[in-house]
């Protein structure tokens, strides 16, 4: 049996730089040339392109935090609706998420649209969920009750809906970075 371990290592080692001789300069300090840590440099990169960019945008009633007073009467307003128990104060429990739900669109809209942060997949969802809200309630008021395939039929639908809409909101949110990027470098 052959000995495998013994003799030259399978990778070679890291290049040290020699030590500087007195009286001469200083050697420069090369970038290390591993590919592991290009990668990490491109993945980096990718990360910092992600982050938010300048000064997030205003609403168009600035001074007064509506968005955040909204979310956060919304959630107390869920919060109590909940605690009281839910089947009695079903009408406050559904008041309270609904304000959280139009306060956090409204906020992530304006980002989005803005390009300072992508909110693409969530804001993507939203037609969807407002579509089998609608045909929900419509076979509610003219049957009285929904089959349990009717979430199955919509399916299919849901998931045209959402690749479309993302498509659209990502281009949207693309071109206005690319926007917000020209005019920060002016």
């Amino acid at each position: 049996m052959a000995k495998r371990n013994t003799g030259r290592r399978g990778r070679p080692r890291k290049r040290r730089p020699s030590p500087p001789t007195e009286g001469s300069a200083q050697p420069r300090e090369r970038p290390s040339e591993r590919p592991g840590e290009r990668a990490s440099q491109r993945v980096a990169g990718a990360a910092a392109d992600l982050k938010a960019l300048g000064e997030r945008p205003r609403a168009p009633w600035h001074p007064l935090p509506l968005s955040e007073l909204l979310i956060f009467v919304g959630i107390i307003g869920a919060i109590v609706g909940w605690l009281r128990g839910p089947e009695s104060n079903a009408a406050l429990l559904g008041a309270g998420i609904g304000a959280v739900v139009i306060g956090t669109v409204e906020f992530s809209l304006r980002e989005h649209l803005s390009g300072f942060r992508s909110h693409t997949l969530m804001l993507s969802v939203l037609p969807a969920v407002l579509l089998d809200a609608v045909v929900l309630l419509a076979v509610l008021a003219l049957a009285g009750h929904a089959p349990g395939w009717l979430g199955y039929a919509l399916l299919p639908v849901d998931v045209a809906v959402v690749a479309v809409s993302f498509k659209l909101l990502r281009a949207r949110y693309v071109d206005a970075r690319r926007e917000r990027k020209f005019a920060r470098a002016r």
